[in-house]
């Protein structure tokens, strides 16, 4: 069974000119059910996160400066911009993700599809960045944890790096974090070389691939690398960060894949939750910036996650230049050997 988290106050945050606006999840909502894949999934009741579960991964003192947006407009950075609904939108979609995380503790078999906003995944323990406010990811990987689970994974796949996952988890031997992304774009971090420290040395593991990327770069990289070191790590939940911007028609960034390509993702995530988390996965909304992109790959994901065909609806990227295809092989290649060499992978 598939348990969805939604609410339409997901739209009340945020201005229409900004990349991350409502439009995105209107889109997504709209195609799903259109194609009635939205009714079958199950509505799952959920409350806005407390201010004590905000303070598992944020400091006070953050806190206190975004609660005091409440009510007015206010730029926190040049890119992440509160607006009068942005604290209580922000603590609803927390909410959320610790709400799927709690049922997915107690209930085998069960996957969530958290369709909130705003995103998550660079929201620092100390400031907001790059449109997110809160960490719902690293929320949900905590209520798991304080839910009985040893060890909860993240695989990351947004087109940027999700710097506020890493630097939460860094240090830590419970949270495995896996990223796929694009190279030298915002936020500037998630080199080969950010493997973790302390007791968390080695469970923190970025694969940044070069403009051009395609679809089966990314599948390489989970059959070659992430497969392994999840199966070794024996999570208790999967969570996939689900980003969409390495769509090719996103405008913030320069990747290639489909819509198809994140079929074929989720469902190798899928397949081995069964295998080592009895089939516990929970999909966070993340990035994707052109709507009709992403309400297609979110189709894509609905689709693998209830195990039926996607229909051929996408249309595929325009050829790359040789050289550049080369560089990418050229770069997975050395991010694959090096990885395999410091995490003992054959």
């Amino acid at each position: 069974m598939i348990a969805l988290l939604y609410d339409d106050c997901f739209l009340e945050h945020g201005v229409p000119w900004h990349p991350e606006k409502a439009e995105r999840l209107r889109a997504v909502k709209r195609r799903l059910e259109d194609n009635g894949l939205w009714y079958e999934m199950a509505p799952l009741a959920f409350a806005p996160a407390e201010r004590g579960q905000l303070q598992w991964v944020h400091e006070e003192e953050y806190l206190d400066e975004l609660e005091a947006t409440a009510g007015r407009e206010q730029a926190l950075d040049a890119d992440t911009i509160a607006t009068a609904q942005t604290w209580e939108v922000a603590r609803r979609a927390a909410g959320a993700c610790i709400a799927a995380a709690e049922a997915l503790a107690i209930s085998p078999r069960l996957q969530a599809l958290c369709l909130v906003r705003p995103p998550g995944h660079h929201a620092l323990p100390d400031r907001a960045m790059g449109f997110c406010f809160l960490n719902n990811a690293a929320l949900a990987a905590e209520a798991a944890r304080r839910s009985g689970a040893a060890r909860v994974a993240i695989f990351d796949f947004d087109a940027h790096h999700g710097n506020g996952l890493q630097e939460i988890f860094y240090p830590r031997d419970d949270v495995l974090y896996l990223s796929l992304h694009q190279r030298e774009i915002f936020p500037g971090t998630g080199s080969i070389d950010e493997v973790g420290v302390d007791a968390g040395f080695g469970l923190n593991v970025n694969v940044p691939l070069p403009a051009g990327a395609r679809g089966d770069h990314y599948l390489r990289v989970w059959d070659e690398l992430f497969a392994p070191l999840l199966r070794r790590f024996q999570p208790e939940l999967l969570i996939l960060d689900a980003g969409y911007d390495a769509h090719w028609r996103d405008p913030l960034t320069d990747l290639s894949l489909q819509a198809g390509d994140y079929y074929d993702l989720v469902s190798r995530a899928r397949v081995l939750a069964e295998e080592v988390c009895a089939g516990r996965m929970q999909v966070i909304l993340e990035g994707g910036y052109d709507p009709e992109a992403l309400a297609l790959s979110v189709e894509a994901t609905v689709r693998s996650l209830l195990e039926e065909p996607l229909p051929e609806q996408d249309q595929p990227p325009p050829p790359r230049h040789a050289l550049q295809m080369a560089r990418v092989e050229q770069y997975l290649e050395h991010a694959l050997a090096v990885h395999r060499e410091r995490l003992g992978i054959a």
